[in-house]
């Protein structure tokens, strides 16, 4: 932390000296310019790199490119339509699958040692988040101030799907399944179970947030700048009715399915970027690259 924050008042001390010359020795612009893109990466590995490197730690691993936003992981982006006025946006679009496996006893096995069946757990996702809006920005120097105010959208859902290599019938009301409720990736987690869960979908998660930002960047080189932001806004998620379907012997004792409604929710937060997920953790420090 300590090489950290040394490094930062370095590079604001070494560069303070020529904070007036906007152009460096090749004739380079250090603002950026109409017309001019950009993207923000995660600082910090950056940081620690270089602060590793004066501090000549032995395990100074490459900096790499980490995501800004950690809980939705969104590319971030900016467009300049001229030297103070940018459009930005982020974008996500996740789709996913996960497949889970888990060995029981096989039930009708009279081998010794007893043979084994595989039940699975398929569970898949879908997340698409979007955020749009104006950056401004004012200062004659490097050191640049910037405000705005953007919006971002979000849907996101979640189903799996069960299978089991034991049957239910009138021979084995209770066979031996996995408990996916509590199984911890062993094969020694299962139990005699005469209600089995087949089937969950989550409902469609529809988030809405709106933010104003004020932040600060310093260009320690031609297009690149090292800062930062806090903002303050409002943020809605409603939860979409889902539904948990399971299989059971009815009377007559055939195995018959059941489906059940789960209920919706809503949430709503005002204050700061740490009450508002979909914008994620706006105050780290990021490192933006500009051309």
């Amino acid at each position: 932390m300590k090489k950290s924050i040394a490094l930062v008042a370095l590079a604001f001390g070494v560069t303070g000296a020529f904070a007036q010359d906007l152009t460096s020795k090749k004739g380079e612009p250090f603002l950026p310019e109409a017309g001019d893109y950009a993207i923000g990466v995660d600082a910090t590995p950056f940081l620690n790199y270089v602060g590793n490197f004066f501090g000549k730690s032995t395990a100074n691993n490459a900096p790499t490119f980490n995501f800004l936003n950690n809980s939705n992981l969104m590319i971030m982006g900016k467009k300049f339509v001229d030297a103070n006025t940018a459009y930005r946006v982020g974008l996500n679009l996740n789709f996913g699958s996960t497949k889970y496996t888990n060995n029981v006893l096989d039930q009708t096995s009279t081998a010794t040692p007893q043979a084994y069946v595989q039940d699975t757990r398929k569970v898949g996702n879908t997340f698409v988040g979007l955020t749009a809006g104006i950056e401004k920005r004012r200062g004659k120097t490097r050191l640049q101030g910037v405000y705005g105010a953007e919006a971002g959208l979000s849907f996101g859902s979640t189903k799996s799907k069960y299978a089991y290599g034991n049957t239910m019938d009138n021979t084995h009301t209770t066979p031996q399944s996995t408990d996916w409720a509590t199984w911890n990736g062993t094969s020694a987690n299962s139990t005699a179970n005469g209600n089995r869960t087949t089937e969950t979908k989550s409902g469609v998660a529809i988030g809405f947030g709106v933010r104003a930002f004020v932040g600060a960047e310093y260009f320690v080189a031609p297009k690149v700048s090292i800062g930062g932001e806090f903002g303050w806004g409002l943020g809605l998620t409603l939860q979409g009715k889902g539904s948990s379907t399971s299989e059971a012997l009815n009377a007559s004792g055939a195995a018959t399915s059941t489906t059940t409604d789960t209920g919706k929710t809503s949430t709503f937060g005002l204050g700061t970027d740490n009450r508002n997920s979909v914008f994620g953790p706006s105050a780290s420090l990021r490192l933006n690259l500009h051309f």
